[in-house]
């Protein structure tokens, strides 16, 4: 097998399916928070779009979609997508803890981790800032995060596999350190890619932010914009909102601008 040491993001085709595999259980439920928690939504955001999977969905039922990410590779294969189905291309090489959205969005959302990426409390703050500075009053940002549970062993590693046609791609996740005084935890991350004619192994490091229930409070009342609407898990059942206790592992957060 061959062996590349790189980053994922640099093969948006494969991160992709890996990660696109679940897009119509996020699909559904964003557009089901919308409805149930949002006023007159049609304008949307998605800071760290990665691929598109969700923008170019929402874009094809109607919506006025923008989005942004730090990695060209994944914004061109964005853009790329949205150009192939008529769409206009609307993704922008930025980063997601400095820069202005005009006009302002109705919602945004980032629905897996992506917001774990920013490893201070400043660029957490300043991305925090930048949404609500993007939205209008009473606009929602649906937030999407692994948290770290205090009462309970935090899960250490996870593996999952999608298929499309002869692309099938195998993810495994393993922690391989977390320093909760600095707040890190760092994984190791493989994509195993099989095709009719080449197997593949590309290994990478990722480096996120911990967060225990408490530090997610204070970062948001420091903020000081948002008030908590509804709290969900990555089961995206709308009509099953979740205690959020020392136990919890994953939230999705549906915050509204006040």
């Amino acid at each position: 097998m061959e062996v590349i040491h790189g980053h994922l993001y640099d093969f948006p085709k494969y991160y992709d399916l890996v990660f696109g595999s679940d897009w119509k259980a996020e699909f559904d439920f964003l557009l089901e928070c919308f409805a149930r928690y949002g006023r007159n939504v049609r304008r949307l955001f998605e800071p760290a779009c990665g691929t598109g999977r969700l923008l170019y969905r929402l874009a094809e039922a109607g919506y006025d979609i923008r989005g942004i990410d730090l990695n060209p590779s994944a914004v061109d294969y964005c853009n790329r997508r949205m150009r192939r189905r008529g769409l206009e291309p609307t993704a922008l090489v930025a980063d997601m803890t400095d820069y202005r959205l005009r006009p302002r969005a109705d919602a945004a959302f980032n629905m897996i981790n992506s917001f774990r990426h920013l490893v201070t409390a400043d660029q957490a703050l300043a991305h925090l800032r930048c949404v609500a500075q993007s939205l209008r009053k009473g606009g929602l940002y649906v937030l999407g995060l692994h948290l770290t549970p205090t009462a309970v062993e935090p899960m250490e590693e996870e593996s999952w596999s999608a298929r499309r046609g002869h692309l099938a791609v195998t993810t495994h996740l393993r922690t391989v350190d977390r320093d909760l005084r600095r707040r890190t935890e760092r994984f190791r991350m493989t994509y195993d890619v099989h095709t009719p004619t080449r197997r593949l192994r590309i290994e990478d490091e990722v480096v996120f932010r911990t967060y225990t229930r408490p530090q997610m409070l204070r970062l948001l009342d420091e903020e000081g914009s948002f008030e908590i609407a509804a709290l969900h898990d990555f089961a995206y059942r709308i009509d099953e909102t979740i205690e959020w206790d020392d136990t919890t592992e994953d939230v999705v957060l549906v915050l509204r601008k006040s």
